[in-house]
């Protein structure tokens, strides 16, 4: 493979931040719906931004508002607690730089929540280019997220690598016309196993490096 630019999808791909996404919509749900939904309820409603499935799915509309701040909240406090920082991936996003690859994210995260999580998790200024739900109009599978994130690289579509771990994250890439791979190197994720099938799928990270960087 021969990449010039490499984006990731975040949570469940770069950050195991999928049960704290859980947590904070269970809170929420049962605080102003009196509801307890399951993880496979909340998958079920991702592609919105967090701010949108809450609008989406909320009984209590009149609520809404402040259902989203506890929502943030909960998120906040909970990352504190249940997630911590991944060597493994800050290594890996600084062995693509030094290698002349740009890297970027798009990601469905409202751009709040995904604030916290990579001030959390990843040194000031790590990426290139962010693109996250409150960017787009359209959330993945469309591939508007991507082709933004291009945009902003300058990349081309030949030497485009998108990286995810969702059937949404893999037909985004496809729809974009980028090369696609779909990972499983985190213990929570939403998109094993892949029904739309990747160009590539990586079970580590240093799997991933072995093939982007080699060039021969």
């Amino acid at each position: 493979m021969k990449f010039r630019t490499v984006l990731f999808d975040f949570d469940g791909t770069l950050a195991d931040t999928l049960p704290i996404c859980f947590y904070a919509f269970q809170q929420v749900f049962r605080t102003y719906d009196g509801r307890d939904i399951g993880e496979e309820d909340i998958v079920s409603m991702f592609g919105p931004s967090e701010v949108g499935i809450i609008k989406e799915n909320l009984l209590q509309q009149e609520r809404v508002d402040a259902a989203i701040e506890d929502y943030y909240r909960y998120y906040d406090q909970e990352h504190r607690n249940a997630v911590g920082v991944r060597a493994e991936m800050i290594d890996m996003v600084n062995r693509l730089k030094r290698e002349g690859i740009a890297v970027g994210i798009v990601t469905g995260k409202a751009r709040r929540s995904y604030e916290i999580s990579v001030n959390y998790l990843f040194p000031s200024g790590m990426f290139q280019a962010a693109i996250t739900g409150d960017d787009v109009v359209k959330p993945k599978p469309d591939p508007e997220g991507i082709v933004k994130a291009m945009n902003m690289l300058g990349a081309s579509v030949r030497e485009t690598l998108y990286v995810g771990d969702s059937d949404a994250d893999i037909e985004a890439g496809i729809r974009a016309n980028v090369k696609t791979a779909g990972v499983t190197w985190l213990e929570h994720s939403h998109g094993k196993p892949f029904s739309v099938r990747p160009d590539y799928e990586f079970a580590s990270v240093s799997d991933l490096l072995h093939a982007v960087l080699d060039r021969e």
